[in-house]
């Protein structure tokens, strides 16, 4: 009962904080405080509703049960992350992403691809991931090039839409003073299109590092070697080594927000000038 009493506290004092904290000058603190406060009292309240409640661990893990596993499997965590964040998620979003500015560089100068590929790319996208998998692990093999595969297919198609939006942003009058100056269609491209669509190109980024590690993450499932956090994943729930599990999640949750920072950042630093960026701390 006192670990209920207890939860109860932690959630109506973080509910208080984050009250305060609303009310105050919008500025760094308050926006890094709000979701911190947020994120530990959520965490508290975990911890006292599985003691309280004598949760057992197969079915939820308490926070304090899958720190004590994290901080033991440093080792096998850290080989699971290269294996699937780096050389499966990194390296296939890379591949997907570079080929689809690419192609939509090809789309925007040729309207015959733009009817034919665009309706199959969204044809394609709508695949599930799950029937998808399979086939590139049978056909790359076990190891990490089957996962890169998946996660070219999977962030290929929202950033290639992504960027031909972006291609068509500028609007008549910024083309015609292009031509005024007899630019050439690269000048423009690179002078103009380019940069107006930058906007639009971190947006497919964004989305694509969420998709990538799903989708390395998924594709593990299917056929790995003895390692990477879907081969974890999936061995340690049928071993009921569900601390292993959360901790897992945990390196993913952690690479996923990681991967997704560093996009931001860059896109603040070079689309600093759009109205988007304007009044950011």
């Amino acid at each position: 009962m006192m670990w209920v009493i207890a939860g109860l506290a932690a959630w109506a004092l973080g509910w208080w904080l984050n009250h305060v904290l609303s009310h105050r000058p919008a500025n760094r603190f308050t926006r890094l405080a709000v979701p911190v406060i947020f994120g530990l009292t959520v965490i508290v309240v975990w911890e006292c509703i599985v003691r309280g409640f004598d949760i057992p661990t197969v079915l939820l893990p308490a926070p304090t049960q899958i720190a004590v596993r994290f901080a033991a499997s440093t080792g096998i965590l850290w080989q699971d992350f290269v294996q699937t964040a780096i050389k499966g998620a990194l390296t296939g979003y890379i591949l997907g992403c570079g080929a689809a500015v690419l192609l939509a560089v090809a789309i925007d100068r040729s309207p015959f691809l733009k009817r034919g590929l665009l309706p199959v790319g969204n044809f394609v996208a709508a695949l599930p991931i799950v029937g998808t998998a399979p086939i590139l692990v049978m056909w790359f093999g076990f190891d990490w090039q089957s996962k890169a595969a998946v996660v070219v297919v999977m962030v290929f198609f929202p950033m290639l839409v992504n960027t031909v939006q972006g291609l068509q942003d500028t609007d008549a009058m910024q083309r015609d003073l292009m031509r005024t100056y007899a630019a050439s269609y690269w000048q423009t491209l690179f002078k103009l299109r380019l940069p107006a669509a930058m906007p639009f190109i971190f947006n497919g980024l964004k989305i694509a590092t969420t998709l990538a590690l799903i989708g390395a993450i998924v594709a593990e499932f299917f056929g790995s070697p003895i390692k990477g956090m879907g081969f974890r994943i999936s061995t340690s729930v049928g071993q009921l080594s569900m601390d292993l599990v959360w901790a897992e999640i945990v390196v993913a949750a952690l690479a996923g927000s990681g991967f997704y920072g560093g996009v931001a950042l860059i896109e603040k630093a070079m689309t600093f000038w759009h109205p988007s960026q304007r009044g950011r701390a």
